[in-house]
C-alpha cells in the first residue's frame, strides 16, 4: 500500500531563441493490451506534441516542456484510472528528468516518449460524508467501477455543491485520503466534508463607476437580504443585470468572511456599456425587392438602466408585386418595474403598407410588461390602441381598435443565432375590440421549431417548423387586413412570391382567417464556416377561422449556403415553386441568420 496526494515536478524558464523546428517526436504506449483510446488521450494531453505542432524548436523551451510533460501525462493516466504507470521522456537518448536543470541541452534532435500505463485500477471503498439531503453522487463512484480520478473529483464537487444548494455557502472538503493498493489494483477514496453553517444573504455591496443609480442596481439585482443563501439566486442576480444591456460586464462575488448571524455580503462590480449604439441591415429578394433597416439606441436614458430604441425600415424597394412599405417605431423599456424579473415598456409605431392585396396607413401606441419566469420561459402582455385607414377588395375602411396582446415564449435552443439542438415555441393571443362599431374578435398564433443533430459533432442538423394562425370573431369582410394571414415569401414559403396566397374574393383577393405553415431543413457543414442547406416549405390559407381543408395550399423548395459570423450566419437561399399556382421561376433570398 502507498499513499499519494501530490506529484513533484520542476520547470525551467528560458527566453525563446529562433531555431529550426522540431521534427522528430515519437510516442509509444506499452502494455499487454492495445489501448487506442488511452493512447489518443495521452497524445492529446502531451505538451511536447503541442510544441511540435506549433513548431517550437528552442532547446531551452523543449527541455522545460519535457519536464512539465511528466506531470501532464501522469495526471492523464490518473484521470483514466491508471495509478502504476511509468512515463519515460528521452531527449537524444537521455532521460529528461535526469538532465541537470542548470545544464540543459544545447540542441535537441530527437525526443522519445514511452509510457507503460500498467493495469487499470478499480474502486475499493468509496465514502463521502456527510451529504446534504438529495445529493446525487456520480454513478461511477462506487466499489468495482473504474477508479478514474475525474470521478473522485466530480464526487467531491457534487458533495460540496449539495451543501451549497442547501444554503451552506462555506461548505468545503475537510479531509481526503486516497490510497492505491498496487497489488490488488484498487483505489480507496475517503473524503470528509465540512458543511459549515447555513448562511443568509447580507448586504449587496456595489463597486465600479456606474452612471446607473445605486438604488436602481439593487432593485434590478433583486437580492433579498436575510434570505437563505442560494447559488441559483446569485446566478439570477447576474443575469438580471446583464439583461438590461446597460452593462458591459457584471461580476458577482461572495464575501470571504461571514458576518454576525451567519450573514454573507455579496459584491457586485459593473462596468457600463457605451450609452449609444446604432446599426443597419439589408435583405434582398428577387421578387420582394430590397429591404433596408436601421436602429438607434440610447442606454441608461434616465439613470435607471432604461433603454430607448428607435427602429426604421423601408421594404419592397423595386419589388415585383407590391409597393414600398415604411415603418417607424420607438420603444422605451425600464427594467424591474413590477419586481426584479418584470420589465415595463411603452411603444409608438407608424406604418404605411402597400401590399399586393391592400394598402394601410396605421398608427398604434401600447403600454406593456415582459415577465421572465425562468431561463427558458418568458411572457408579455400589453394594452394597445390603434387606428388604421385601409383599402382592399372590400373598399376603403377605417379601424379604431383596442387590443390586449398576450404571448408566451419557451426557448430551449442551444444557440439563438444558429441552433443545432433544442426547441422553440412562441404562442400568442390577441383579443381586440372595436371602438367605432368594428366587430370584436381574437387572433391566435403559434410558431414551433425543433432542431436535432444527426451526429455528435453537430455537422448535420435537421430542423423543422410549424406555424399556425387563426382569426375568430369577425367575418372576412369585417376583419382588419393587418390581422389576416398570407403565405409566400422568406418567412413562410420560399420559392413562392411574397404574400401570394390569400383568399379569392370576386375579382381580387384578401388575407385568410386561418393559416398553416410547415418547413423542413437539412443543414450540413462543409467546413468550420460554410454550410449547405436543403429545404422545403408549404403553406395553407383558408377563409375559415380554423383549418378545415377548404382553402388552398402552395409549396416551394430549394438549396442554400450559410457562412458563419459572430452575428449569425450569412444566408443565401435559392428556391422555386413545387406546388400551387401562385408563382413560377426562381426566387433568391439574402439575409443574416437562419431562416428559422
Amino acid at each position: 500500500m502507498r499513499n499519494f496526494a501530490a506529484l513533484l515536478f520542476c520547470a525551467v524558464l528560458a527566453a525563446p531563441v529562433p531555431a529550426l523546428a522540431l521534427e522528430d517526436v515519437t510516442f509509444t504506449l506499452d502494455g499487454e493490451v492495445e489501448n487506442e483510446t488511452l493512447l489518443k488521450q495521452l497524445r492529446g494531453a502531451s505538451l511536447l506534441r503541442t510544441a511540435q505542432r506549433e513548431e517550437v524548436s528552442d532547446p531551452q523551451d523543449l527541455f522545460s516542456t519535457a519536464l512539465a510533460d511528466y506531470q501532464r501525462l501522469v495526471e492523464t493516466l490518473y484521470a483514466q484510472g491508471y495509478y502504476s504507470g511509468i512515463v519515460s521522456i528521452r531527449i537524444d537518448g537521455r532521460e529528461a528528468a535526469l538532465i541537470p536543470a542548470l545544464n540543459p541541452p544545447k540542441q535537441i534532435t530527437e525526443i522519445k516518449i514511452r509510457i507503460d500505463p500498467g493495469k487499470p485500477f478499480r474502486f475499493d471503498t468509496t465514502e463521502i460524508s456527510p451529504l446534504a439531503a438529495g445529493t446525487q453522487l456520480p454513478e461511477g463512484f462506487r466499489r468495482g467501477e473504474p477508479a478514474r480520478a475525474e470521478v473522485v473529483i466530480n464526487a467531491a464537487r457534487s458533495a460540496v455543491d449539495g451543501w451549497r444548494d442547501a444554503g451552506h455557502a462555506k461548505a468545503e472538503i475537510a479531509a481526503q485520503r486516497l490510497v492505491a493498493d498496487h497489488a490488488a489494483q484498487t483505489l480507496a477514496a475517503n473524503i470528509a466534508i465540512a458543511p459549515g453553517p447555513q448562511v443568509r444573504f447580507g448586504d449587496l455591496v456595489l463597486s465600479g463607476d456606474s452612471k446607473v443609480r445605486a438604488e436602481r442596481i439593487r432593485r434590478i439585482a433583486g437580492l433579498h437580504t436575510g434570505a437563505i443563501y442560494s447559488p441559483a439566486e446569485l446566478k439570477k442576480v447576474a443575469n438580471r443585470l446583464r439583461r438590461t444591456g446597460a452593462f458591459r460586464s457584471v461580476a458577482v462575488t461572495e464575501g470571504e468572511q461571514l458576518k454576525p448571524g451567519d450573514r454573507m455580503d455579496i459584491g457586485v462590480a459593473v462596468v457600463d456599456e457605451k450609452p449609444r449604439r446604432f446599426g443597419a441591415g439589408v435583405e434582398v429578394s428577387t421578387y420582394d425587392g430590397l429591404t433596408l433597416s436601421g436602429f438607434w439606441m440610447h442606454r441608461n436614458l434616465l439613470g435607471g438602466a432604461e433603454r430607448l430604441r428607435v427602429d426604421a425600415e423601408i421594404a419592397g424597394i423595386e419589388g415585383q408585386n407590391s409597393g414600398v412599405d415604411y415603418t417607424l417605431g420607438a420603444r422605451l423599456e425600464r427594467p424591474a418595474v413590477y419586481g426584479a424579473d418584470t420589465k415595463g415598456y411603452v411603444r409608438f409605431d407608424l406604418e404605411s403598407l402597400d401590399e399586393p392585396d391592400y394598402q394601410s396607413d396605421a398608427v398604434s401606441a401600447a403600454i406593456g410588461a415582459t415577465r421572465i419566469f425562468s431561463d427558458h420561459l418568458q411572457g408579455s402582455a400589453e394594452i394597445e390602441l390603434s387606428y388604421s385607414e385601409t383599402d382592399d377588395v372590400f373598399g376603403p375602411r377605417n379601424f379604431t381598435l383596442a387590443a390586449l396582446p398576450i404571448s408566451l415564449v419557451w426557448d430551449r435552443r442551444d444557440d439563438t443565432l444558429n441552433p443545432s439542438s433544442g426547441h422553440y415555441l412562441d404562442a400568442g393571443l390577441t383579443p381586440f375590440f372595436g371602438l367605432n362599431g368594428e366587430a370584436p374578435g381574437a387572433q391566435l398564433t403559434l410558431d414551433s421549431r425543433i432542431y436535432r443533430r444527426l451526429d455528435p459533432a453537430g455537422r448535420m442538423v435537421v430542423a423543422g417548423r410549424l406555424q399556425l394562425g387563426s382569426i375568430a370573431g369577425p367575418a372576412l369582410s369585417e376583419a382588419s387586413p393587418t390581422y389576416l394571414f398570407y403565405s409566400g415569401g422568406g418567412g413562410t414559403v420560399r420559392g413562392q412570391p411574397y404574400q401570394s396566397l390569400g383568399v379569392d374574393v370576386g375579382s381580387g383577393s384578401i388575407g385568410g382567417r386561418s393559416f398553416v405553415g410547415l418547413s423542413a431543413e437539412l443543414r450540413a457543414k462543409l467546413s468550420d464556416k460554410i454550410s449547405v442547406v436543403g429545404f422545403a416549405d408549404t403553406g395553407y390559407i383558408g377563409a375559415e377561422s380554423f383549418y378545415n381543408g377548404s382553402g388552398n395550399w402552395h409549396s416551394g423548395s430549394g438549396i442554400g449556403l450559410r457562412y458563419d459570423t459572430t452575428v449569425g450566419p450569412l444566408r443565401l437561399d435559392v428556391a422555386t415553386p413545387v406546388g400551387g399556382n401562385t408563382g413560377d421561376g426562381v426566387q433568391i433570398y439574402i439575409g443574416i441568420g437562419q431562416a428559422f
